[in-house]
């Protein structure tokens, strides 16, 4: 963790939030891979380590203590109840898996060949937006995962992106502006520009996330994420301290 704290240091940035992936690989079923999440036993240990990191670099940025949990349907109750025995400054969900298939898990691309993509991509943003009226989750991560091998839907997706807008609206989460997917077969920011200018509609508010998964990528293409931002309309971005938000004018892009 001391890597991705000096690298965000190195990058200039004033607060760093820790999002491990929550243990709830097993709700879903046996066929979920347990190393897609850390282990139950590995929670505390987490939780100690980013105390840890606060308490070594506190002079220098500010870390705030959150986790990243998938949405699985009719697991809400159980997901509550785990979510509940920490002190988040800020919770992300996410949909990884469209029932048993983990639709950004290179393992299984192949189900892509032959599938109905526009069902897919419906019933993904569907799922979506359902983990946002559970209320569980503060953020809504990279909230059109379902691209990130290329895959698009035959169908136009504006009327998809415009539903999932106004569900997130009256739900009142925020979207996080990902820019993990400029990483990936896609090769583009979370979410698509369209959809982003949908949520801006909508009056969704948005936050900052480069989705590291190695220390060199965090802070990774901010300034393409703020230039997206602001050239849909927006001009502030959200960042969280116990759960609260609190609004932060986005910097230009160049800055």
């Amino acid at each position: 963790m001391e890597r991705y704290v000096e690298q965000a240091i190195e990058a200039g940035l004033t607060e760093l939030g820790f999002s491990d992936h929550l243990f709830m690989y097993w709700l879903a079923g046996e066929k979920r891979d347990p190393e897609l999440g850390m282990a139950e036993w590995e929670h505390d240990f987490y939780i100690q380590d980013v105390e840890r990191c606060r308490s070594r670099y506190r002079s220098d940025i500010t870390i705030r203590l959150a986790t990243e949990a998938d949405f699985i349907p009719g697991h809400e109750r159980r997901l509550e109840e785990i979510l509940r025995g920490y002190d988040w400054d800020y919770v992300i969900g996410s949909v990884h898996f469209v029932g048993e298939w983990g639709i950004d898990d290179s393992r299984e691309i192949a189900r892509y060949d032959g599938c109905d993509l526009d069902a897919l991509y419906a019933r993904y943003f569907s799922l979506v937006a359902e983990s946002a009226e559970t209320g569980l989750f503060d953020t809504i991560g990279h909230s059109d995962l379902v691209k990130k091998f290329g895959y698009r839907p035959t169908l136009d997706p504006s009327t998809w992106y415009a539903e999932l807008a106004a569900r997130l609206s009256r739900a009142g989460v925020c979207v996080e502006v990902n820019t993990a997917g400029l990483r990936k077969p896609v090769g583009e920011i979370y979410p698509h520009p369209d959809l982003l200018r949908a949520l801006h509609a909508a009056g969704v508010p948005v936050t900052l996330g480069s989705d590291a998964h190695a220390p060199g990528e965090v802070a990774a293409d901010m300034a393409a994420a703020c230039a997206l931002m602001q050239s849909v309309g927006y001009d502030e971005f959200v960042k969280y301290e116990d759960r609260r938000r609190t609004a932060v004018r986005l910097p230009a892009f160049n800055d």
